[in-house]
């Protein structure tokens, strides 16, 4: 670990923790212990009938760039991938839309205010999201945000901002100008480096949908 971030050779805990349970031990509805988990999709009863689909959940992502390529990024405060990289973001709450999320995770996370239209789509990809033992699978909504204007670089923005110590270790800005750029960084999430990715080739006018 350096500086409070992880590098690939540090152990994640996450990852060692390969007793992932998603499974009900009884029916909830009529307590049988006949439920099924079919193809890790849905549970079925064949007692009361009851049926739960296991449905991905949402999240999004920013990315935040100065004029010199570089991007701000959070390091993690918890599991899962406590201590690696992350672009700053969160689950999306009943009844939000991905940018009313976004807006409320800024504040959350970074202590900044964005308005709705700041943001602009990028892409989304599948991500795995271990927690507690249990496995989600997510449906990642990533943005692009241009730096405020009152500052000269991340570095400065930094300064300004508040992140929340329970979610957040430190900020850090980092330059990433090419894919190797994106390989070389400690990151949390495979989405976060597709995205990323994406985001690159869509400013070198390679992007396709």
């Amino acid at each position: 670990m350096i500086n409070g971030m992880k590098t690939e050779t540090d152990t994640d805990t996450e990852t060692q923790n390969s007793d992932m349970q998603n499974d009900f031990k009884m029916c909830p509805i009529c307590g049988s212990k006949k439920i099924k988990n079919q193809e890790n999709r849905k549970w079925i009863c064949p007692d009361c009938g009851f049926d739960l689909y296991k449905n991905v959940a949402a999240a999004v992502g920013v990315i935040i760039e100065d004029s010199h390529k570089n991007i701000l990024f959070e390091v993690r405060a918890k599991e899962p991938r406590n201590g690696f990289l992350a672009i700053p973001g969160g689950f999306i709450d009943f009844d939000e839309s991905a940018e009313e999320a976004l807006c409320r995770e800024c504040v959350e996370e970074l202590g900044v205010k964005f308005d709705q239209k700041d943001f602009h789509y990028i892409c989304t990809f599948p991500n795995t999201y271990p927690y507690k033992k249990i496995e989600y699978k997510t449906c990642d909504i990533f943005f692009k945000a241009e730096l405020p204007k009152k500052y000269n670089s991340i570095d400065d923005f930094i300064k300004a901002l508040k992140p929340e110590q329970s979610e957040v270790l430190t900020l850090c800005s980092k330059r990433v100008a090419t894919e190797e750029d994106i390989e070389t960084l400690p990151l949390a999430f495979e989405s976060s480096a597709k995205a990323l990715k994406k985001y690159l080739a869509m400013q070198k006018g390679e992007y396709k949908r």
